[in-house]
């Protein structure tokens, strides 16, 4: 059994100060009481462990392109270092055989027990030509019984696709979330009634709110409206490049509970890399942005910790919220909200200790710290 002191802590509903947290095995006994003489006091806040749900790739590797379990162990660790405890590694749009591999490498990463991957996010390939973004075009597709099996596998943790309506029917994504797997909507340049077709059919959340989607307009809402006006979850990416601060306080304010910050990172993330190749393009980083050779943004460098900074800093939003869309509200989205995103009794012992400088300092997953 281990007690440390919290010299801040946030529980994922309030701050407290001088607080003790005792955890065995991978989780929670006890917050707050007596502290036992042994008791390790940690200076800065306390919080509950991040939770990225859209993670491409970090520590120099891309998960298109290193499908295997130590490309997987090295984008962990290089996003453990900015707070997320937990993450759903991403691979966008690409053939059948690099879909299967990464399903290999996710099934063996969970098996071997690596420390946070906690299941898989496919983005694409059934998306919208149009929205497309920085996906290659010649591995877009409808959803055919090939990618179904991978997607309904029972041995990838938490499976979240995302899709775009023009490519899958109604009756497939209700087979998806018949089979456990979580459909958000993304790179879709649909209509409103055919967005909440697929809403209706079980599709529960909506993939970078406002990017690669069909806006809102006056006589069609398309899907951002749709996305906006239902109760479905929406990532989006605080980065000062991908939305304006404008449209994502008025998505917060539309939608409390189910803003979920993301990174959409990659493989610069923990480097000093300036450049990657994705979909047969070079991506070339300047400063916090990433192009590819098309002039299209292509994911990004943020990682977890500077998302609640940027969040609390351009957006006034609390700092208690912005922890919040770190990690409560992704870990409810993706069902693990029994477990995860909150420092209670009963839940796992996921908890990240930062500075004012959203430095942070230490982590610990599942009972175990990580530094």
């Amino acid at each position: 059994m281990t007690t440390i002191i919290a010299e801040r802590l946030f529980d994922g509903e309030k701050f407290q100060q001088n607080v003790a947290v005792t955890f065995e095995g991978d989780k929670i006994v006890s917050v707050g009481g007596d502290a036992p003489a042994d008791a390790v006091k940690v200076a800065g806040t306390v919080a509950p462990g991040l939770i990225d749900i859209q993670v491409n790739g970090g520590g120099g590797k891309l998960l298109n392109s290193d499908t295997n379990v130590e490309a997987l162990e090295i984008m962990m660790k290089a996003h453990g270092q900015f707070g997320t405890t937990a993450m759903l590694p991403t691979l966008i749009t690409d053939r059948i055989d690099v879909i299967r591999n990464a399903a290999d490498a996710i099934a063996a990463a969970i098996e071997k027990g690596v420390p946070g991957i906690i299941g898989v996010h496919f983005e694409g390939p059934h998306l919208s030509i149009p929205k497309r973004g920085a996906h290659a075009t010649e591995y877009i597709r409808e959803l055919s019984a090939d990618e179904m099996a991978v997607y309904t596998r029972k041995d990838l943790g938490i499976v979240k696709v995302t899709v775009a309506p023009e490519n899958v029917t109604p009756a497939q994504i209700k087979e998806l979330v018949d089979n456990g797997v979580i459909v958000f909507l993304g790179h879709t340049n649909t209509d409103f009634d055919t967005t909440m077709k697929a809403i209706e059919a079980g599709a529960s959340g909506f993939t970078h709110l406002y990017n690669a989607m069909s806006p809102m307009t006056s006589r069609e809402p398309g899907v951002t409206g749709a996305a906006l006006l239902s109760d479905a979850y929406c990532g989006i990416i605080i980065d000062g490049h991908h939305v304006h601060a404008g449209s994502a306080k008025v998505a917060i304010k539309a939608k409390p509970g189910k803003i979920i910050l993301v990174s959409d990172s990659m493989p610069p993330v923990g480097t000093t890399e300036t450049h990657f190749v994705l979909a047969n393009e070079k991506v070339t980083r300047e400063g916090s942005k990433l192009t590819n050779e098309s002039g299209a943004l292509a994911g990004s460098v943020l990682d977890m910790i500077g998302a609640v900074k940027n969040t609390v800093e351009t957006l006034d939003v609390s700092l208690e919220e912005a922890l919040r869309m770190a990690s409560q509200y992704a870990a409810d989205c993706i069902g693990l909200g029994d477990q995860l995103g909150a420092i209670a009794p009963g839940k796992q012992a996921d908890f990240i200790v930062f500075n004012d400088q959203y430095e942070v300092t230490a982590s610990w997953i599942a009972g175990q710290q990580q530094f």
